[in-house]
């Protein structure tokens, strides 16, 4: 069950600049409800997991900003499953405009993490959620930015 999930965001105008450009901050915002939105669609929400005792923070963003968006108008963040281990788990987002153009691509890592912040390996506590996800990832050649 390979997957891309595809969400769609209207920009609102507190998400611009005095340019009326899309703030480079809001992209990681994005990108959380991208995730957020993958995970759903793959079969388990956010909240299931944390009443698991399953946290993700994130431990390293990088965001590329090839153009922009505006007031208004409505982008999808493309978001899919870079890359996975028993401790980690890297989401990779390209973000694109009405016109289906790269405006901007990035990337979140995050760590498998218990209640206690403490690291933990999902493959051996969560077999099943470990699954779901390595069946969900792309094949390289399919990811974004690839």
């Amino acid at each position: 069950m390979k997957m891309k999930s595809y969400t769609e965001i209207v920009v609102r105008y507190a998400e611009t600049d005095q340019m009326g450009v899309v703030h480079h901050a809001v992209y990681p915002v994005w990108f959380e409800a991208a995730r957020t939105d993958f995970s759903a669609k793959m079969g388990i929400t956010y909240p299931q997991m944390e009443e698991m005792g399953i946290m993700l923070p994130v431990v390293e963003l990088q965001v590329h900003y090839l153009g922009s968006a505006r007031y208004g108008e409505t982008v999808q963040v493309e978001t899919c499953v870079q890359r996975l281990t028993s401790a980690r788990v890297e989401f990779a987002y390209r973000v694109l405009d009405q016109q289906q153009r790269v405006i901007t691509t990035g990337k979140t890592v995050h760590a498998w993490v218990g209640k206690d912040m403490r690291p933990m390996g999902l493959r051996k506590h969560f077999p099943q959620i470990y699954e779901k996800m390595l069946e969900a990832m792309e094949p390289e050649s399919q990811q974004p930015g690839k």
